[in-house]
């Protein structure tokens, strides 16, 4: 009863702020409510503010005593949600499946699948050398084993 009383809470206050989506929600054993949120523009501590507010402000900790954390999804955590991927086009994304690993810059996010396009050296068709080839791949949200962002420096 208490973990669908805290998910209304978060339903709630997501349909109030709809730039903001869940991407990770559990309570353990002692009560403690872990919420990872991403949005479409990035994550302030403000939004953060907002969702622990909207929460711990409607549970009553005489019936009930428990600790909360909100935080945002963070910079190196793996892509969950395909709003993830919609908001990181054209970043570097390394995609594993459960064949290949591909790394490359995200040029579309659909409904089914992701774009990815990256640049190789292979074997020229005729004679000696190599030359750069653009390489593209189309994968299926359901083919990806795990998604990251590439963080360059």
């Amino acid at each position: 009863m208490f973990k669908a009383t805290v998910e209304n809470l978060l339903e709630k206050a997501l349909q109030e702020r709809k730039d903001l989506f869940l991407i990770d929600f559990s309570i353990q054993a002692d009560n403690h409510i872990k919420v990872v949120i991403d949005g479409d523009n990035g994550v302030t501590v403000d939004d953060c503010i907002f969702i622990s507010r909207a929460v711990e402000h409607n549970l009553d900790r005489e019936e009930q005593d428990f600790s909360l954390d909100v935080m945002s999804a963070g910079a190196a955590s793996p892509l969950v949600n395909k709003r993830q991927y919609a908001k990181n086009k054209n970043r570097i994304l390394k995609v594993k499946t459960d064949s290949e690993t591909v790394e490359g810059v995200l040029v579309d996010a659909t409904e089914d699948a992701i774009l990815i396009e990256w640049k190789a050296r292979e074997p020229k068709p005729v004679g000696k050398g190599k030359v750069t080839v653009k390489k593209q791949a189309n994968i299926a949200y359901n083919d990806i084993v795990e998604a990251k962002v590439m963080i360059k420096f």
